[in-house]
């Protein structure tokens, strides 16, 4: 890492214990990455120190002479209890546990209700916004074109980045919690303008108009791009904010899109070349697929008919598209969306697995609390699951797979947000 001296002195202590083990954290988190340097930020969306019941329960005796348990071992990683100063740059706390207002009508527990007020009011005690929504942006925090972010929340990532032509990466909870204190995210991936070009052309044969439409053209890009940047060309009428923000829900939700162009709509992609960087190719494969009207119209039955009825029916494919992707486009440096969270639980594996925590220490018990999700998703072993840090094989494999299968079919058809 090229350290600034600023951040140097972050690392070194000198601006107090939490900066350094945060400094600390987002060192590990920028090796993981091969980040070699820090960009400045002023724009923290996150949620620092929140906790479920489970974690609420299982730090509440943790802490001591005030000092917050849940911020100091799970969002810093800190092998001790340390004093959390408030947020050193303009923070924001995205969702909260319960609705404020309806929180009875939804079922949630008084004490339940309780200890969610008392985390949003630890994390306002720090200088820290409480905002309530995954879109910050239809609640005050509009970033500047070209500004740098550190924000969580897949779908108000993608539309900071297409829309607003802002910059971040899908950050996670101990990335934001760093950045809160001091500052800093690596300068990695969408930071950077040569992995912020397009590398697939979507053409659009037919009009898209409804949010419905536009959310179904979403979902559909991002099954085919992934993690990739699409460039949507020909769309014949110009989306306002719900319309965009259902499409960047969608793609993010069936790939793992984090930013995607459309010419003469966003602010990067006034011409497809620019869009593309430069990189383009002529001769095009054509994708062919329902068309929107014909997939509204599978989407409305299966619906009528109900949920088992939607398990069966295939994804609806929303347009006659062509998927192109850019012949010799720059190299890209682009690991999965999720990365971001991933590499600090793999920078968090490579330290020693045992840590003084008061008088006793890191095994089982924290360790499985921390490190639960790993494996989970894309990574998983097949036929094993991961039940608190360990590997359980189930008891009958073929079953499991085929519970396995199943669910990715109802994701496939909009059962599951991945958030």
């Amino acid at each position: 890492m090229n350290l600034t001296r600023q951040e140097q002195e972050m690392l070194d202590g000198r601006k107090g214990k939490a900066t350094r083990k945060a400094m600390e954290l987002l060192v590990r988190y920028a090796d993981a990455l091969g980040a070699e340097r820090f960009v400045d930020t002023r724009n923290v969306a996150g949620v620092p120190g929140s906790a479920n019941p489970f974690l609420q329960n299982y730090y509440k005796d943790k802490g001591a002479d005030g000092l917050d348990a849940i911020f100091s071992y799970f969002d810093l990683d800190s092998d001790e209890l340390i004093e959390v100063p408030p947020a050193l740059v303009p923070t924001y706390h995205l969702q909260g546990g319960a609705d404020p207002s309806a929180w009875q009508t939804i079922g949630v527990k008084v004490e339940v209700f309780r200890n969610y007020q008392e985390r949003e009011a630890f994390a306002a005690s720090h200088d820290v916004g409480i905002l309530k929504t995954c879109t910050p942006y239809l609640a005050g925090n509009v970033p500047a074109r070209g500004e740098h972010l550190a924000w969580m929340e897949s779908s108000a990532v993608i539309y900071a980045n297409s829309v607003l032509g802002a910059r971040t990466n899908t950050e996670g909870r101990e990335s934001t919690s760093a950045a809160m204190l001091t500052g800093k995210i690596p300068d990695w991936g969408l930071h950077q303008t040569e992995h912020r070009y397009g590398s697939h052309r979507i053409d659009v044969d037919v009009a898209i108009d409804s949010v419905m439409d536009w959310g179904m053209l979403g979902y559909y890009v991002g099954d085919v791009v992934q993690e990739r940047i699409p460039v949507v060309v020909g769309t014949r009428s110009q989306p306002e904010i719900v319309r965009l923000k259902h499409f960047g829900a969608a793609a993010s939700s069936s790939g793992g899109v984090e930013m995607y162009h459309i010419v003469g709509v966003t602010p990067e992609a006034p011409t497809l070349e620019a869009a593309a960087g430069g990189h383009d190719r002529r001769d095009r494969a054509r994708t062919e697929h329902a068309r929107a009207r014909d997939a509204a119209a599978v989407g409305a039955a299966a619906a009528g008919a109900g949920l088992d009825l939607l398990r069966r029916v295939p994804v609806p494919r929303p347009a006659v598209l062509v998927d192109v992707p850019f012949a010799d486009g720059p190299p890209r440096r682009r690991a999965h969306p999720r990365a971001g969270a991933r590499a600090v639980r793999r920078a968090r594996l490579r330290r020693t697995t045992r840590h003084a925590h008061g008088a006793g220490t890191r095994g089982a018990g924290d360790g499985a609390v921390r490190r639960q999700d790993i494996g989970a998703g894309r990574g998983a072993v097949p036929g094993v699951q991961r039940v608190a840090g360990l590997q359980q094989a189930p008891a009958d494999a073929q079953a499991h797979q085929a519970d396995a299968q199943e669910g990715d079919a109802w994701a496939r058809c909009g059962g599951h947000k991945r958030s």
